[in-house]
C-alpha cells in the first residue's frame, strides 16, 4: 500500500494555485457564467437518489485537480484493497469488511484464506429465525406470554446505528416496541425499565468485545432488576429474555448468557459500521427481517456504485473531495447535516460518530504528524427546526459551513400540504445560502413596506445576505429500507475516501482509550474517604470535592 502525503502531490500544488483564483469567486457568478450549471454537477443514482452539487464553490478546473489528487493517492486501489479483504486497518492488523455483511450476491470474500460469506449467512439465518419467532409470537418469555418490548443495550455504534435506522423507518414498524439504552448514567436504563413488563420484554446486549463498561453495567443492572421484579431464583429463566451480540463468546458465557443466545459478529466489523450485522438485530425485530434484507440490498447497490463507477461520476468520492476542498483550502472546520424529514432526526448524530471517530486523527499512516486537515466537525438537526435555531449563523455569521440538505420527494404519512411546504423550505434555503440578496433587492423590499429613506439606510445592512455558502442537495425518491441503506452506505464510503485523502487510518479509534483507562484509577480513588494529592491540582480538587460531599453526609 502506498501511504502518500497529499501535500506532496502535484495536484496539491495545482489546487493551491487554483484556490487563489477561487477564494473570492461567488456562487451566483458561477451560475451567471453557465446557465446550465446544474446539469453539469448532477448525478442520478438509480432514480432513487439525486445529488445536486452545483451550489458549491467549484468549477470544472477545481474538480479536475481534485480528481487528479484522488488518482495520485491511488484511491481506486485503496477501494479495491478494502473490498478484497486486505488488512487495511493496520494498527489492529484487521480487514475492514462491513461491505461483506451486505454482499447480497454472495460472491466470495476472503479473510485469512477463509470465505467469510458462509459465516455471515449462518448468522443471517439465525437472525431471521429469531426475529420472525419473536414477531409472530412463537418465541415467548418464561411466563409463556408474547414478547411486546425489546431493549437494546449498547453504546456507540451498537446504539447509534440501530437507533437511527429504527427511527428513520418508523413507517415500517410492527407491533414490537424497541427501546435503546446506552448511557452509563443509570437514569437512562431506569427510564426504560419503568415502562416495560419483564414478562414480555427481551434484552439485546450488544458489545463487540463484551468489555464495554457502560454496556456491561447496564446489562447487569437490567438482569438484577429482572430477577427482583419476578422474584426469580432459577437464573436459567433469564435465558428466555437475555441475548447477546458479540465476537467474544467466552466473555459472554462468563457473564451468564449461553451460546444458543449469542449472535456472532467479527473482529473485522468496526462498531460504528456494525448495524448491517447482528448488531442490527433490533432493526430486524422492529421492521421485520425482510425489510432488514432490503436495507442490506440498498447498501449493496451503493457498494457496487462506489467500487465500479469511475471517479468523475462516483457520488461518495465527489462528496469527499468537495469536503476536502473546503477543509484544507477554505479552512472550514464543520459540516452541517440537515435532513428535512423528522424520522431522520438521529441521522446527524449517527454521522457524527461515523465521521469523527473514524477520521478524527492527527497522525498519518506513516506514524507522523498529519500535514493537512482531517475530519470536519459534524453536526446538524432536522429542518425546519434548525431554521429557527442556528440558520441565522449559516446565513449571516462569520463561519464557512458547508451543508448537506437531505429530503424525500414522497412522504406517505405527512399531510400533503405540510410536505409540499417542507420541500419549499428545503429548496429556498439552498437558494438563499448560495445566492443571498443584493442591496437593491433589500432597498426595494423595505421601500414597498413603507419605510422612509432614512429608515431604509439604517436597516438595510442588517437585512443583507452575502450568500456564497456551499450546499449539496441530496434528494431521495422516498425513505424506504433500501433507499436508506444506500444513503447510509454513501456516507460510509465518503468517510473512507476522506481518510485516504488525509492519509490516515480510518478504522481504529485509539482516541477513546485514554480517558476510559484513567477513569478506572479515579473510580478506585472515589470509593474511599481518603484525601488524595497524586494528580494535578484540578483533578485532585474534583476528586476530593466529590468525596467530601459523599462521605460527610
Amino acid at each position: 500500500m502506498k501511504y502518500i502525503d497529499p501535500i506532496s502531490t502535484h495536484s496539491w500544488k495545482n489546487l493551491c494555485i487554483h484556490f487563489k483564483d477561487m477564494k473570492n469567486v461567488h456562487i451566483k457568478d458561477l451560475f451567471f457564467q453557465d446557465s446550465e450549471r446544474c446539469k453539469k454537477f448532477l448525478i442520478n443514482f438509480n432514480n432513487i437518489i439525486y445529488l445536486d452539487y452545483s451550489k458549491n464553490r467549484i468549477t470544472d478546473t477545481t474538480l479536475q485537480y481534485l480528481f487528479q489528487l484522488a488518482k495520485e493517492l491511488f484511491l481506486k486501489t485503496e477501494i479495491k484493497n478494502m473490498f478484497s479483504g486486505k488488512k487495511i486497518n493496520k494498527t489492529e492488523n484487521q480487514s475492514v469488511l462491513h461491505i461483506a455483511l451486505r454482499n447480497r450476491n454472495n460472491s466470495p470474500i476472503y479473510v485469512n484464506n477463509k470465505n467469510v460469506m458462509h459465516d455471515i449467512n449462518i448468522v443471517l439465518s439465525k437472525m431471521k429465525n429469531f426475529s420472525e419467532s419473536v414477531i409472530n409470537g412463537n418465541l415467548r418469555g418464561f411466563s409463556k406470554k408474547k414478547i411486546t418490548d425489546v431493549v437494546n443495550i449498547g453504546i456507540g455504534g451498537s446504539d447509534l446505528g440501530p437507533y437511527m435506522v429504527t427511527e428513520s423507518l418508523k413507517l415500517y414498524k410492527n407491533h414490537l416496541k424497541v427501546h435503546f439504552v446506552s448511557n452509563l448514567d443509570g437514569k437512562h436504563l431506569l427510564d426504560v425499565l419503568k415502562i416495560v413488563n419483564p414478562d414480555t420484554t427481551i434484552f439485546l446486549i450488544v458489545s463487540k468485545t463484551f468489555n464495554t463498561e457502560e454496556t456491561i453495567l447496564n446489562y447487569l443492572n437490567a438482569k438484577e432488576w429482572f430477577l427482583k421484579k419476578n422474584k426469580i431464583k432459577n437464573k436459567e429463566l433469564l435465558n428466555f429474555h437475555f441475548f447477546a451480540v458479540s465476537e467474544n463468546t467466552k466473555k459472554v458465557n462468563s457473564l451468564g448468557i449461553p451460546n444458543e443466545n449469542i449472535f456472532k459478529f467479527w473482529k473485522w466489523v468496526g462498531g460504528r459500521y456494525s448495524l448491517w450485522s447482528a448488531a442490527g438485530l433490533s432493526i430486524a425485530l422492529s421492521i421485520g427481517f425482510d425489510n432488514f434484507l432490503k436495507l442490506l440490498d440498498g447498501a449493496h447497490d451503493m457498494d457496487n456504485h462506489f467500487l465500479h463507477t469511475k471517479i468523475e461520476k462516483n457520488i461518495p468520492i465527489i462528496l469527499a473531495l468537495i469536503s476536502f476542498w473546503y477543509s484544507n483550502f477554505f479552512l472550514s472546520e464543520t459540516e452541517c447535516i440537515l435532513p428535512y424529514d423528522q424520522n431522520l432526526h438521529r441521522f446527524p448524530a449517527y454521522l457524527q460518530q461515523a465521521n469523527m471517530e473514524s477520521n478524527g486523527k492527527s497522525i498519518n499512516r506513516l506514524g507522523r504528524k498529519i500535514s493537512c486537515q482531517s475530519s470536519p466537525i459534524i453536526w446538524g438537526e432536522p429542518g425546519t427546526n434548525g431554521q429557527h435555531a442556528f440558520y441565522q449563523l449559516l446565513h449571516q455569521g462569520t463561519k464557512l459551513i458547508p451543508c448537506d440538505f437531505i429530503i424525500p420527494i414522497f412522504d406517505d404519512k405527512s399531510p400533503y400540504n405540510n410536505h409540499v411546504r417542507l420541500v419549499s423550505h428545503f429548496i429556498a434555503q439552498t437558494q438563499a445560502l448560495a445566492f443571498g440578496n443584493s442591496s437593491k433587492e433589500v432597498y426595494q423590499e423595505l421601500h414597498d413596506l413603507g419605510y422612509n429613506k432614512k429608515e431604509i439606510n439604517f436597516i438595510l445592512p442588517f437585512k443583507l445576505f452575502s450568500g456564497n455558502n456551499p450546499t449539496n442537495s441530496i434528494v431521495l425518491k422516498k425513505i424506504t429500507p433500501s433507499i436508506l441503506g444506500s444513503l447510509i452506505c454513501l456516507y460510509e464510503h465518503k468517510i473512507f475516501v476522506q481518510g485516504i485523502l488525509s492519509n490516515i487510518f480510518s478504522f481504529d479509534q485509539w482516541g477513546v482509550e485514554l480517558g476510559k483507562n484513567l477513569s478506572k484509577k479515579i473510580y478506585a480513588n472515589l470509593n474511599n474517604n481518603k484525601k488524595i494529592k497524586e494528580y494535578d491540582s484540578s483533578t485532585n480538587y474534583l476528586v476530593n470535592l466529590y468525596k467530601k460531599n459523599i462521605y460527610n453526609n
